[in-house]
Parts: C-alpha cells; structure tokens; sequence
C-alpha cells in the first residue's frame, strides 16, 4: 500500500505544482522568498519620494512592456546582434525612462532573496503599483510568478504601441487587441494624473486642435513653441505628483494635453465614464486597480516559460 501511496502523493505534488507555476497568484512570492515585495516597495518610495515624476515613468514601463507580446520583461533588454531593443521604438524612443530604478531593485531583491527568484517582469508590475501607491493613489493585489522573455521586438513596438494622436475609434480598437475593453481604455489612461509630456507629443494639439480650451492651448503654448523646444515638459494635469482625478475633470473642460487625452471625451461612446471618474474617485480608484490587473494578465510566461533573468537588461 506504501509504494501506491507514495506515488499518488507524488502525482499529487506534481499536479500542484504545475497548477501553481501556470497561474499567476499573489501569493506567489510568500513562500519562496516573503522579503522581496517590501524590498520592491522600499526602492521604488525611495526614488518617487527623490523624484515624483519616477512613479509615472515606472508605471509606463509596465504599461509598454505589457502591450508588446505580454507583460514578460521585454522592454528592459537592450539591443543584441540577434534584435533590436524595444527602447528604440516610436513610443518609447527618448521618452520611457527609470531602468536605473529597475536595475536597483533587481540588485536588491536579488541580495535579499540570497539569489534570483524574482522576474524583472514580476519588478515592473509590483513597482506600477508601488508607485501609484508612493503618489496617493490606490492599491491593489498584483498577481505575481511572471518569467522573463528571451527576446525583443521593436518593430511590433511600432506597431502595437498606442500613439498621442489616435481617436477614439483607434484607441478603441488598440486595446481590444490587447483583450481590454472600453472601461479599461479610459481607467488606464487615467494613469496620466501623474506625470509630464514633452512639448513634441503634444505641440500639433496646443496649435491646430478645435476641441481645446482656449486659455489652455494659451499656457502650454508659453512653453512648447512651434519650433525648438520639443524636450519641455508639461503636466497632463495641475497635479502631476498627485494620483487623484483632476487628468478626468482637465478632459471635461477639454483640457486634455494629448489628443488621444481629449478623445476620451469628445462626444463619444467614453464621455459618460469621464464624467464619471471625474465626480467619483472611489469609482476611478476601483476600475483602475482592475485595469490594471487585467492588463497584467496579458500574455505572461509561466511555469518553464522564459527565465528568471539575472540582469534586466540581458538575456541570461
């Protein structure tokens, strides 16, 4: 009877683990090593608390990472003989930043783990969340056991991106690509009450758009000429350190700075949401955690798939 037992103990054991590696918990981490999201947390407070503007640039990270071929690390690696780095691409090129960041809490969970255990993938979502959280916005159970990719591709970088001058139709139809749905389009973008733009993604908005406040495109302009001055920075909302939902109340008065901004509230199929998160922080607060999860569902590689990468930036 031994022998029996043992073995189904053991087929048991197996199916557990193979359930366990393939889906995404967020208890992944508790057993395998319980210090690495303090450690996440501890950085990532850090660097906003240094630089507020640190937690809409990690956040984008996770953002663009997840919208090319699933949420798998592949943003972090730089160009190889056998591919060119995501880094490069149109939405991305002189614009994603914080891999300083990255690389330190890599360093440090991996210290602290006593090896590397953590996905640079699993990084980038826990420091999205962390970094909402360091701004006053809220938080949300992630769900962890990503693994890392192997590769990059910039040309579907290119392709899949969502871009500053897309209408509502195209935004629409972005994210339906990805398996997200309308309500995840406009609590996602709601991502940009923290942050800044440079004047060369916005400049054609400020000084040929019809769907804009007046006054606004008057200020911004102050500071994004027609020509020169394409690094300036400007913030999508009053509040750029502070994740609340003055990006939503900005897009009501057709305030927002981006066109794909404004075209979540230009006589839409979206307006009623915006009016919505723009009156109800609780409701934004809630969509936006679930968004969030969802979009972090994208594709991961689990179980055998990928690696855990010792350094972000390169394969193994």
């Amino acid at each position: 009877m031994a022998p029996r037992f043992n073995f189904l103990l053991h087929a048991f054991l197996c199916l557990a683990l193979a359930t366990t590696s393939f889906s995404l918990s967020p208890k992944f981490y508790d057993n395998l090593c319980p210090q690495a999201l303090p450690a996440i947390k501890r950085i990532v407070e850090a660097a906003v608390h240094r630089e507020p503007r640190m937690g809409a640039s990690l956040l984008r990270l996770h953002f663009h990472d997840c919208f090319v071929n699933g949420c798998d690390g592949s943003l972090l690696l730089d160009s190889t003989s056998a591919f060119e780095t995501e880094k490069n691409a149109r939405g991305n090129f002189n614009s994603v930043r914080g891999f300083e960041v990255v690389d330190q809490i890599k360093a440090e969970v991996d210290r602290v783990c006593g090896r590397p255990v953590v996905s640079c993938a699993d990084i980038l979502v826990v420091a999205a969340r962390d970094s909402v959280l360091a701004l006053g916005g809220p938080t949300w159970k992630v769900r962890l056991g990503r693994r890392d990719s192997t590769t990059a591709s910039r040309t579907l970088a290119d392709s899949v991106l969502p871009s500053a001058s897309m209408d509502l139709p195209a935004l629409i139809n972005n994210f339906k690509n990805q398996g997200l749905n309308k309500r995840d389009l406009v609590a996602l973008s709601g991502g940009h009450t923290i942050g800044l733009s440079q004047c060369v993604i916005f400049r054609n908005r400020i000084y040929n758009a019809t769907s804009i406040d007046p006054a606004f495109a008057k200020e911004r302009r102050a500071t994004c000429p027609r020509t020169g001055g394409n690094t300036n920075l400007a913030p999508f909302d009053p509040t750029p350190a502070r994740f609340d939902t003055a990006y939503f109340k900005n897009l009501v008065k057709e305030r927002g700075l981006l066109t794909s901004d404004q075209a979540l509230f230009s006589g839409g199929s979206t307006d009623k949401l915006v009016e919505t998160y723009s009156k109800n922080p609780d409701a934004f607060w809630v969509d936006f955690g679930k968004s969030m999860i969802r979009m972090g569902n994208i594709k991961p590689l689990t179980g055998k798939q990928g690696q855990i990468r010792v350094n972000c930036r390169k394969v193994n």
